[in-house]
């Protein structure tokens, strides 16, 4: 039920994602609404299907984006798995957890994406990639990493349901 739950969630985002957030740039970097969803999503102790929601997420993005949609998979369950990494082994502290996973989830999803373009034979330099697009695009998905993770976090408390202890 919980991950039927997080299909129109994740649809959600994808749309906000590709309509709104595309379009607030910082040189040449845009935020990535999926990947906080799912960055804040995996990092809540109580969820355990990060996994599927991380595919969903990543099959939704790469029908929408004109990138290989191995890409967005790749990327997505690399974020999961650094979060299920990080909170089960590293990090109880949440919030530590969530900025740590949306940085480096951020190098990992756009040096796939810079992979996929190299493959397809567009040319691209990596340190202009790296300046213009992947460094704006780390700082702006940390400028929104809070307040994705405080309505991802109600929406997940109200979806997974914790049994109150007296």
């Amino acid at each position: 039920m919980q991950i039927l739950l997080s299909i129109p969630i994740m649809a959600m985002a994808v749309i906000l994602q590709s309509s709104l957030l595309s379009r607030l740039t910082l040189l040449n970097g845009s935020a990535d609404l999926v990947l906080l969803v799912v960055a804040a999503w995996s990092v809540q102790d109580y969820v355990e299907d990060e996994w599927v929601v991380a595919v969903v997420a990543g099959l939704l993005f790469g029908f929408v984006s004109a990138i290989p949609i191995w890409v967005p998979i790749l990327a997505y369950l690399a974020v999961a798995g650094l979060a299920h990494f990080i909170k089960r082994r590293i990090w109880q502290i949440p919030l530590l957890a969530l900025i740590s996973v949306i940085a480096v989830g951020t190098i990992i999803s756009h040096l796939l994406t810079y992979l996929a373009l190299v493959i397809s034979g567009t040319p691209i330099a990596f340190g202009e990639a790296v300046n213009l697009i992947m460094l704006p695009g780390v700082l702006l998905n940390l400028l929104l990493a809070i307040p994705v993770r405080g309505v991802i976090g109600e929406v997940t408390g109200w979806i997974y349901p914790q049994s109150e202890e007296a």
